[in-house]
């Protein structure tokens, strides 16, 4: 059974995406490595068995247009090239693509977690053990129009924002995006769609002062602030559950509201075994992108987001996590916790 067809027999889909329709997908495929370069070695070696179940769930979900989060960056895009040369070999071209330089891993000289300590992974722009790590990129079968990049935009600067007290120096440096902020057109017909695309933070791994927390809310109030009038698409890993889990939910609760949420879902999360931090979960295990420990973490969650402008018509959402036993199950397991989110689009 060919990869397509297996996706349609998963998820019970008719028939990908069709004419005068476009499939807009965000997912984090944890391809992210523990130094520089180290990704690019992993792809060209042609013996990683996470990057071959990547390729797998990508030219399974045949989407139009793909947000990567969780995608080490380099100056020269040759990681990115790499893999998009696997992804045509195996049938997926991918000919227009962007990745600009995240704040992840970005120096910022500054002792910006305030330990007394500085150069460390906390005191980067966002966190990172070097420039790019955990990055993001664009893959399209569409022509891209120029990319606004608001990633170099303080978090003081953000109307209302939740920046717990900082040092003036920090404050005066410390940029908002802890990966980035993308504002990106795609040239479809007959008028370009706006993706709005980012990665936040976590809302954990801090103290009492919920810094994390903070910026986690607002990364998500960030596009509130530049939503375009009509045609664009909110989308990528908030890093946010709106029902279980940590987090400052109202930001991410007034995006919603002000787009139109397909609520994508999957047999896999269903059937995800209701133990451990799952069993005291009161969102609906459907809708979960992203599995978790369930023992000693937070459980399956869902924390990845295609949200269309209320003026784009949806024929179809889903979640590439199939059940057990079905066609893909064991290949998204190797990919990684975070699980494809697709979402199909009439565009007139």
């Amino acid at each position: 059974m060919g990869l397509k067809a297996a996706l349609a027999l998963t998820l019970a889909l008719a028939a990908p995406a069709g004419a005068g329709t476009l499939r807009v997908a965000t997912w984090s495929p944890d391809l992210t490595r523990d130094g520089p370069g180290l990704l690019l070695r992993d792809i060209r070696s042609g013996k990683d068995d996470q990057i071959a179940a990547a390729v797998q769930v990508i030219v399974a979900a045949d989407a139009d247009v793909l947000l990567l989060t969780g995608f080490d960056w380099d100056h020269e895009g040759r990681a990115l090239s790499a893999f998009a040369d696997l992804l045509a070999r195996a049938g997926a071209p991918y000919p227009h693509r962007f990745a600009g330089r995240p704040n992840a891993g970005l120096a910022s000289g500054l002792d910006l977690d305030g330990d007394g300590r500085l150069g460390t992974a906390d005191d980067a722009q966002g966190f990172g053990l070097f420039t790019g790590q955990g990055g993001m990129a664009v893959l399209s079968r569409l022509p891209l129009g120029p990319v606004t990049d608001h990633s170099a935009a303080l978090w003081r600067d953000l109307p209302g924002h939740l920046m717990p007290p900082t040092a003036p120096d920090a404050a005066a440096a410390q940029r908002l995006s802890s990966v980035a902020h993308w504002q990106v057109p795609v040239l479809a017909e007959p008028q370009p769609l706006t993706l709005l695309a980012w990665a936040a933070t976590p809302p954990v791994f801090d103290g009492p002062e919920d810094r994390n927390g903070r910026r986690n809310h607002d990364e998500a109030a960030f596009w509130l602030t530049r939503l375009p009038p009509a045609r664009f698409v909110v989308l990528g890993d908030a890093n946010l559950d709106m029902a279980d889990g940590d987090g400052r939910p109202q930001a991410l609760a007034s995006l919603m509201a002000r787009t139109r949420d397909p609520r994508p879902r999957s047999a896999g999360g269903a059937a995800a075994a209701q133990t451990g931090a799952n069993a005291t979960q009161t969102g609906d295990p459907a809708l979960d992108t992203a599995d978790w420990a369930d023992a000693d973490g937070p459980g399956n969650l869902r924390v990845d987001y295609v949200l269309p402008s209320p003026d784009l018509a949806v024929t179809g959402a889903g979640v590439l996590w199939p059940a057990p036993g079905q066609p893909l199950a064991d290949t998204v397991l190797v990919a990684s916790r975070h699980r494809l989110v697709w979402v199909d689009l009439a565009l007139p």
